[in-house]
């Protein structure tokens, strides 16, 4: 259980790099990797060389990999953090001065930095946000709490393991439940189960869309004959309508062939027995 809280410990562990600009010249503090010498340069956030980190009550360089150090009376350059002539540094109201005296502040002139006891702007160290170098020790020292707490939380676990409540009021059920949201495994199962649904949804897809479109074409297909069948039965209509009603009797041209050729109209015809055919009422 106790590496839990010790994998987040180192994370916190790490400090966070800030850049030391002056707040009279404008100037970024660098360090130098040939002799330990300071600089005061053009601030560039992507330069090792400008890149501080507070390290308990020391300024380390993370170009260098060396503290900030007081050789001499007043002169200031970058040592090894594991020497004995490293110092040690304690900040107020943007003010940088060695722990134990307050009367001599880290302060920027045109050679580089140097101790003096004048408190105005070059005596002032921000990073590139505007804020003090003190809120970032403040910010180091709450990570380094929280990295104590976390570690003597661990001891105390061990130490009481029959115990349901941790140091930090964390119980045992609510440790399961973090550990198995936190939970570390192999993704390439699920993963590669995601993206065989996903081949087989696309595939479906495809199908229901050609499906789709062949019955679109086919329903309009039905409608043009149709509509092509309403407008010939239509026309077939109107021009049956146009057409004069001749009315045929079969009867009649044997009529006509009965009738001589010289009846006058008016007159009656009697056929005789014989085959005579006569006038009933002459002129």
């Amino acid at each position: 259980m106790k590496f839990f809280w010790i994998i987040p410990v180192f994370l916190l562990q790490d400090a966070e790099a800030f850049l030391m600009k002056n707040a009279k010249v404008k100037l970024c503090l660098q360090g130098s990797p040939m002799d330990g010498n300071l600089l005061l340069e053009d601030c560039n956030p992507e330069s090792d060389f400008q890149d501080w980190s507070w390290q308990g009550d020391s300024l380390m360089n993370h170009g260098t990999q060396s503290c900030l150090s007081v050789v001499g009376a007043d002169r200031v350059q970058t040592s090894l953090c594991s020497s004995v002539g490293y110092t040690s540094w304690d900040c107020s109201n943007s003010l940088l001065f060695p722990l134990g005296s307050s009367q001599a502040y880290l302060v920027a002139n045109r050679k580089g930095v140097a101790l003096n006891n004048m408190r105005g702007l070059k005596a002032q160290w921000q990073d590139v946000a505007g804020r003090s170098v003190c809120e970032e020790k403040a910010a180091e020292a709450q990570q380094d709490g929280y990295f104590l707490a976390a570690l003597a939380s661990t001891l105390v676990y061990d130490h009481t393991a029959g115990n349901t409540t941790l140091a930090l009021g964390i119980n045992q059920e609510e440790l399961e439940e973090l550990l198995w949201f936190f939970r570390t495994e192999d993704p390439s199962t699920w993963n590669y189960s995601i993206l065989v649904l996903s081949f087989v949804a696309m595939i479906l897809g495809l199908v229901l869309l050609a499906i789709n479109i062949v019955q679109n074409r086919k329903r309009k297909i039905d409608i043009y004959r149709e509509a092509v069948q309403m407008a010939q039965q239509a026309e077939l209509e109107a021009k049956q309508a146009l057409m004069p009603m001749q009315e045929y009797s079969p009867a009649e041209p044997r009529k006509q062939e009965l009738v001589p050729q010289d009846q006058k109209s008016g007159e009656v015809m009697v056929q005789w027995k014989d085959g005579t055919i006569t006038s009933l009422y002459t002129e």
